[in-house]
């Protein structure tokens, strides 16, 4: 099968298309004869050469969320899914199981049916965003009511999680550079606000009491607790946890914790079907072209996924 990854670390160029041998479901596993891969920042991270555990070997194949059909199942695999079915799924990459490739293997748990109505490359742009956006929200634990201030609210995460606070009830301030005000109203917040380092100020100065939780999409970090109410809660999205201030709690997650919450992302499949959330493609391109798209993304203002066909 052919498969786009790389051999050493680096920039965009280090990107090639391989050839190799197709993966086999075992049993509790779905292969998924693969359509369409997002391209994403972690993907970037992996390429330039973070941290891997000492027995990952090259070739490395990127790539954390794809949709295409079902073409294997393995034995005793428990799963309403039958061969032939389109799907969507959460991948962990790991050397070569990446969902940039013709085929790759998940777990049962980490694949649903693709939206209805939905292309094979805005199917695949929902599952590690969409259940990013799900864990930062349930990790705030909000109730209906509530005030949730979203920051990166124009971006992949942000966008999913303004839609998915206003279904779950909340009230929500966004923030938005200009060029993205309509799009951050029409994905549904209640109150849009400047983007940047002021943000947090422009947030107390419309909620004076201070909101009762915050998700950082944009990595404001520290500056964030200024928009929080005592006792508040900051999930923030890259890792930041540094110390709290007037009992606020910085927590910081990771997609990873919900690749198995089949439910919660067979409920956004749902969601989308019920108009609740917006899939949005920025760009397609062949897998030949994978470097394009990864200088594209480092460009940034990239608003929608770009997506690797197959």
């Amino acid at each position: 099968m052919k498969a786009v990854g790389f051999t050493e670390f680096g920039g965009p160029e280090v990107l090639q298309v391989l050839e190799l041998p197709a993966p086999e479901a075992g049993p509790g596993e779905v292969r998924i004869r693969v359509h369409a891969a997002t391209v994403n920042a972690v993907d970037a991270l992996q390429r330039s050469g973070p941290a891997r555990s000492p027995d990952a070997q090259p070739p490395f194949v990127p790539g954390m969320d794809a949709a295409g059909v079902v073409d294997q199942i393995g034995a005793g695999t428990d799963t309403d899914l039958t061969v032939g079915d389109r799907v969507m799924a959460i991948v962990l990459p790991h050397a070569s199981h990446g969902a940039h490739a013709e085929q790759v293997v998940v777990p049962a748990e980490s694949v649903v049916r693709a939206p209805d109505g939905a292309s094979d490359a805005q199917a695949a742009s929902l599952p590690m965003n969409g259940l990013a956006a799900r864990l930062a929200l349930d990790t705030l634990g909000l109730k209906p009511g509530q005030t949730v201030a979203i920051t990166g609210a124009a971006g992949a995460v942000g966008g999913y999680a303004v839609q998915l606070a206003k279904a779950d009830g909340l009230r929500v301030v966004a923030d938005a550079a200009e060029q993205d005000e309509t799009l951050v109203k029409e994905l549904g917040a209640d109150v849009v606000l400047r983007r940047g380092a002021e943000y947090p100020d422009r947030v107390r100065a419309e909620v004076p009491e201070g909101v009762d939780g915050l998700l950082d999409g944009a990595s404001l970090d520290a500056l964030t607790a200024r928009a929080v109410r005592d006792g508040g809660r900051v999930v923030t999205l890259r890792g930041y946890d540094g110390p709290g201030e007037r009992g606020i709690v910085f927590e910081p997650v990771v997609v990873f914790r919900y690749a198995g919450e089949h439910a919660k992302l067979d409920r956004l499949r749902q969601q989308v079907e019920e108009g609740r959330l917006t899939l949005r493609v920025a760009r397609t391109f062949p897998l030949e072209q994978a470097a394009e798209a990864h200088r594209l993304l480092a460009a940034g203002g990239v608003r929608g996924r770009l997506v690797l066909t197959f």
